[in-house]
């Protein structure tokens, strides 16, 4: 029993010896050599982080196979494709939605207005000049210096947009988005019939005195043929003050708005200066079809008789050569090419139009701004200056040939607007974003007119009526004498 009792003491002796062994902590390893040293594991690659899909959406009054369908195709097939591939090469997940709203513009303006005060809205928006002014003063969008940052300058399109087209959506000085596209207004005229009464086919008068010379060469040389037509009266509207009034306004080196004092010139020399440009070619010589510039259509007609030859020259927009006269046009010249030639509107004397400049134009046009509340602001500007850029833009002209925002995209196929827009456009100004304008400014100019060339009161007594107007209708201090 004895021995039986040794060995099994002996034994759990055995088992704890094992057991403490086995929880010792055990000594640190000696060094082994190269030769004999384990291959450390590599370093684990980083993986880099996946970037967060971005979605950006962009809004215009543009329907694919409606209301402005080329616009709506130019964003699908180009601009938007081309972005989502430059942003996939940076790394960046972006998608661009685009918003085909085919409502009216003022419905379109409203929604706007909603979207901009709800703090929502789309992060790029087709944009109006004139809404400008009105939603800065509302403090619903902000200068792209805000919303961009100051680098939003350095922008290479900059360089090719010229000042004057740049007010287009400008307000106070400060950018508010980039326009698409714009217009110039020159002089028309018919080659043919300058030739038939000994006028040189190159003509470029210098002076209002050169273009009423022409005007009463041809009333001699030509008879039954209507030397000039330049827009007056309220039934052409806007047509009047537009291709009117501002192109021969700006020669007097006054603007219908003063971008400096954020006033409205209503009375002055330079006011009857132009009223009795007006009065000499409509009232005292007949140089002009008074009778066409009050009548509801007096407008069509004007293209008419000037397609027929049986009017000389004709102040208009590019829109006349590129729509109005273009073989199948309203006003269609198979010859067009061939019969007519532009000249630019002179100042009232060489050096005294707006700036200084001896030649002056007047543009119109649209484009796109940014969204304030844009939660990508990088992403958003990188689409805008896209969208802006010089193959993008050549792009659209396969598409809706036409005078754009940059001096460097070429009009394809027509020498006549390439040409207008390289010389025109830097000559330019644009009309004021200001309510003002369009509700009282406007129609009292276009009533002014309408006065002289009818007869009805001489240019003092409509500048008079003009001046007391305008005064009341917008304020003693919003107005100003012109200089």
């Amino acid at each position: 029993m004895r021995t039986k009792n040794i060995h099994r003491i002996f034994f759990v002796i055995t088992i704890l010896a094992m057991l403490v062994t086995a929880c010792a902590p055990k000594e640190t390893a000696q060094p082994t050599s190269a030769s004999t040293a384990p291959t450390a594991a590599p370093p684990a690659k980083e993986v880099p982080p996946v970037a967060e899909p971005i979605k950006l959406s962009m809004i215009c009054r543009c329907v694919v196979g409606g209301t402005n369908a080329n616009t709506a195709n130019w964003i699908l097939d180009y601009v938007i494709p081309e972005f989502e591939a430059e942003m996939k090469a940076q790394g960046k997940d972006v998608t661009v939605e685009l918003v085909q709203f085919g409502g009216s513009d003022e419905e379109l303006k409203a929604r706007y207005a909603l979207d901009l005060k709800a703090g929502s809205g789309n992060d790029l928006m087709a944009f109006d000049g004139f809404w400008t002014p009105e939603f800065a003063e509302g403090g619903l969008i902000k200068p792209l210096e805000t919303i961009v940052g100051a680098s939003y300058a350095d922008w290479e399109g900059w360089s090719h947009i010229s000042s004057g087209v740049q007010q287009l959506l400008s307000y106070q000085g400060q950018h508010y988005g980039v326009p698409t596209g714009t217009d110039a207004r020159v002089i028309w005229y018919r080659k043919d019939l300058f030739e038939q009464a000994g006028i040189p086919t190159d003509w470029q008068p210098k002076s209002w005195d050169d273009i009423l010379a022409t005007a009463r060469t041809i009333k001699e040389k030509l008879p039954g043929v209507t030397p000039l037509q330049l827009n007056a009266g309220t039934a052409m509207g806007e047509a009047t003050t537009m291709q009117g009034w501002y192109m021969a306004f700006l020669g007097t080196g006054n603007n219908v708005y003063d971008f400096a004092t954020n006033k409205f010139p209503v009375s002055g020399q330079a006011f009857l200066d132009t009223l009795n440009f007006y009065k000499t070619i409509y009232v005292d010589e007949g140089l002009g079809d008074a009778r066409t510039q009050l009548l509801t259509d007096g407008r069509d007609r004007s293209f008419l008789s000037f397609r027929d030859g049986t009017t000389a020259m004709l102040v208009e927009g590019d829109w006349f050569w590129r729509s109005v006269i273009a073989p199948g046009g309203s006003a269609g010249m198979d010859q067009r090419n061939d019969l007519v030639n532009w000249a630019m509107m002179p100042a009232m004397t060489p050096g005294k139009g707006i700036n200084g400049q001896d030649y002056v134009t007047v543009s119109g046009g649209t484009g796109f701004i940014l969204n304030p509340n844009t939660k990508y602001t990088a992403e958003s500007w990188g689409l805008m200056t896209l969208m802006y850029s010089k193959d993008s833009l050549d792009y659209f002209q396969t598409l809706q040939p036409g005078i754009k925002s940059r001096d460097d995209v070429a009009i394809p196929n027509d020498p006549i607007l390439t040409a207008m827009a390289k010389t025109m456009l830097p000559l330019t100004t644009t009309r004021p974003s200001d309510p003002a304008y369009s509700e009282n400014i406007s129609p009292a100019l276009q009533l002014m007119t309408e006065r002289v060339v009818s007869g009805e009161m001489t240019p003092e007594q409509a500048l008079e009526a003009f001046t007391t107007a305008m005064t009341a209708a917008i304020g003693a201090d919003k107005v100003e004498e012109a200089k």
